[in-house]
Order: structure tokens, then sequence, then C-alpha cells
């Protein structure tokens, strides 16, 4: 059963990823076998994909993460929390990111 994305909850990226920016994009590469669809396949994402990933590093929830970057897109709230929340929910059942236990 896959796990699903805690919009309340905190998620970083996995030890088992590298993420490199490399001429202007970001690339991830999964550095063990059975992360994302095929072992030597590399990913990209696109503006929002990457604005998102790089305020997974700040360890906020995703609620949080969603009100951020509402300041910068003009999309409506609603629309950015479930962007959000479909991203970190692709990326947590390939193992390119994981929860943080709560305290």
């Amino acid at each position: 059963m896959k796990k699903k994305v805690d919009i309340d909850a905190v998620y970083i990226p996995s030890e088992d990823i590298v993420a490199r920016e490399i001429e202007g994009e970001l690339i991830i590469v999964p550095l063990a076998s059975g992360i994302g669809d095929m072992e030597d396949e590399l990913y990209t994402l696109n503006e929002t994909g990457r604005a998102i990933w790089d305020r997974l590093a700040d360890k906020k929830r995703l609620r949080d993460v969603a009100k951020a970057l509402s300041a910068g897109f003009t999309a409506p709230p609603g629309e950015i929390e479930k962007d959000v929340v479909g991203l970190a929910q692709e990326l947590l059942k390939r193992r390119m990111i994981v929860e943080i236990p709560k305290v």
C-alpha cells in the first residue's frame, strides 16, 4: 500500500539521491537501485517543481511550502497547494523524498 502525503508533514530529499544544478536545470540522480523507474534514469523538474524542491530543504511543512509559493506565483492558493501535494506524492512514491518523523 502506498503512503499518502500529509500536508502537515515535513519531507526532505532522500539520502539515496543527488540533486545538482547543471546549466540552469535541476537534475536528480538516483544512487540506489529501486529509486524512480529505472536505476540509471535522471530526473529534471520544471520551474514550479524546482521551487517546491528548493523549499523542501528548509524542513517546512508542505502546507507552509505552498503558502510561501503563493507569494511568488499567480495561481490560486488552492491550486498551488494541490501542485505541492501532487509533486510530493510522486517524489515520495519514487523514494526521492522521505518524511521527517514528528516529535
